[in-house]
């Protein structure tokens, strides 16, 4: 059982690195701290970055419960 947790966590963590490392910056310098604080309110996120955003809201929670799983496991 804990060796089936932690190749879980273990995938689970790559999965969420790179859909961190693959997500589009929020920012582009001045002109982007400007623009950013309109599309937060505006909503210009579409397509792929709400896929990501998803993928890494989701592979965040099985990461969470994974770790607090392996603590009890390993107790």
């Amino acid at each position: 059982m804990k060796a089936a947790v932690t190749v879980l966590h273990v995938l689970v963590s790559l999965i969420l690195i790179a859909s961190i490392l693959l997500q589009s910056g929020r920012s582009a310098g001045l002109s982007g701290a400007i623009a950013g604080g309109a599309e937060i309110f505006f909503g210009k996120k579409k397509g792929i970055d709400q896929l990501l955003s998803r993928i890494t809201t989701a592979a965040a929670v099985v990461f969470l419960l994974t770790s607090l799983g392996l603590a009890y496991l390993l107790s």
